[in-house]
């Protein structure tokens, strides 16, 4: 827990020291977009848009496999476990989509992921509109198969790369 604390108040002060613009005008081919994980457009549903900027989506209209973690950067357990996402989305093997929620601000959301080195895509909930998904409260992981079902939900922090990776082979039936 002091180690969550500490790497909170590092990363407070990285976000106090990046200017939004300065993010939203960076460019990088290493780093996914939104884009890269849509396959079809539901016509109804709960519409995120996409912290990079680009177009967002509804979250019904995510395939899988994918694994999406819903996180906040004012959140110490959320800090804790994303380089175990970072690690399983290098493997290549699985496409994974983060989900920023209870921001202050998208700008928040944008430096901490980028001071984070989070490369996969992020969806961003402004207002809170993913609650009646997701529940109260973060992290939550979700694992959703080929066909859009939610095959399982994992409430709390994920606390190894094995952890997670076994979620994965599990769940989504992809050996890593």
């Amino acid at each position: 827990m002091k180690r969550a604390v500490i790497l909170v108040g590092v990363f407070a002060l990285i976000l106090g020291t990046t200017p939004a613009h300065a993010i939203s005008k960076k460019k990088s081919v290493t780093y996914s977009t939104c884009a890269d994980v849509l396959h079809v457009k539901a016509a109804k549903g709960t519409l995120l848009g996409c912290l990079d900027g680009s177009a967002g989506t509804t979250f019904e209209s995510l395939r899988g496999p994918v694994v999406v973690n819903v996180w906040g950067s004012w959140c110490p357990p959320c800090v804790a476990e994303i380089p175990h996402f970072r690690a399983l989305f290098a493997t290549g093997k699985v496409r994974i989509v983060g989900i920023d929620v209870e921001e202050r601000g998208i700008d928040f959301g944008q430096r901490f992921s980028m001071a984070l080195n989070m490369r996969y895509p992020i969806f961003y909930d402004p207002d809170g509109r993913t609650k009646g998904i997701f529940g109260l409260g973060v992290p939550v992981t979700w694992f959703i198969d080929a066909k859009g079902k939610v095959v399982y939900r994992q409430i709390g922090t994920i606390k190894t790369d094995k952890q997670l990776f076994n979620l994965v082979t599990k769940y989504l039936k992809v050996k890593l």
